[in-house]
């Protein structure tokens, strides 16, 4: 079970909210099981259907949490007009076993935010609370 500082998880609903009506996109960092950073990043696709983070701040993203002694837990995007829940896309690109999945869906006026874990084109809720 993951936890999430709560300023963090309303800079990550923010930043969905901001890149309305495409997809935000971004980094979760902490250490351990705790998500204490939240990095949006710029969703290249420019889409309501689909992301892509710009290669150049992933890189600064990267740069600054391992500066700041931290680790990729999760990365995130949203949903603008579909549920909290892995598309068949999302699935098939998820690379990484390693870290959480988090989707935000804003179908409705009260967002959805869960995250997942994602292996073998098989996924896994994951269970967080916020601290």
């Amino acid at each position: 079970m993951l936890k999430i500082k709560r300023e963090t998880y309303k800079q990550i609903i923010s930043s969905a909210r901001e890149a309305l009506p495409n997809e935000a996109c971004g980094y979760l960092a902490g250490t351990s099981d705790t998500i204490t950073h939240c990095f949006p990043m710029t969703n290249t696709d420019a889409s309501p259907e689909h992301y892509s983070f710009d290669p150049g701040e992933q890189f600064e993203v990267l740069r600054k949490t391992r500066d700041l002694g931290l680790e990729i837990i999760a990365n995130f995007h949203s949903h603008p007009q579909t549920p909290s829940r892995p598309s068949e896309e999302d699935i098939r690109l998820a690379y990484d076993p390693n870290i959480a999945y988090g989707i935000i869906s804003l179908v409705s006026e009260d967002e959805h935010f869960n995250l997942f874990r994602i292996k073998d084109n098989k996924v896994f809720p994951e269970g967080y609370y916020i601290i």
